[in-house]
């Protein structure tokens, strides 16, 4: 349960294809999150909860199947004061379904902070993330310097879907300090004056 004290922070998981790697992620970075304290987590699963890949005409309006699919999403996003993607590599860049999300919305992301947590082979992500820097800041949003990467992802997790090297864990709590430090000013900067420029 949420309090005025926590923040909400969305974890926009971002690979849809079968067999993927990403919940073992999403699942470990969600106890980080709970296990804080101050921070109150939402998974939004790319792939239980698909949005639309066609986008209208300009002022057309979206049929009601299509609606009731963004229903499912966009008010999590609007209601989040913080966001943590967690992707995979794909062709040295992040997944379709993930740039499909994020083009289906604009305000949900203005004025709010973004982590990234990365997963893959030799790269372990991180070109992904740094894609996904420029596409966030066309949107007003303020990336966190500090990011979580495995390289090797699969080898990288023991059989309870913890991170051999306890490094993971600390790079995790640095990150999420990161984020608490960016979201909450920026959470009392829309209240005040919402974000118009």
């Amino acid at each position: 349960m949420s309090t005025e004290q926590n923040l909400d922070v969305a974890v926009v998981l971002g690979s849809t294809r079968n067999g993927r790697f990403g919940p073992v992620v999403a699942d470990w970075l969600i106890g980080h999150l709970e296990a804080r304290g101050d921070m109150t987590a939402d998974l939004v699963d790319l792939a239980a909860t698909p949005l639309p890949t066609v986008m209208p005409s300009w002022g057309v309006e979206l049929p009601e199947q299509e609606r009731e699919l963004l229903a499912a999403v966009s008010p999590r996003l609007a209601a989040a004061d913080a966001f943590v993607f967690v992707t995979p590599e794909y062709n040295h860049s992040f997944p379709a379904p993930l740039k499909n999300a994020i083009d289906w919305h604009n305000q949900q992301w203005h004025g709010k902070p973004i982590a990234f947590v990365s997963y893959g082979g030799l790269s372990g992500g991180l070109r992904a993330v740094e894609q996904l820097r420029v596409v966030m800041a066309e949107l007003n949003a303020v990336t966190i310097r500090n990011t979580v990467s495995f390289h090797g992802a699969a080898q990288a997790f023991d059989t309870d879907g913890k991170p051999k090297d306890p490094a993971a864990d600390a790079a995790a709590k640095t990150m999420l300090d990161q984020l608490d430090w960016w979201a909450r000013p920026l959470r009392d900067a829309r209240r005040a004056r919402p974000f118009t420029v």
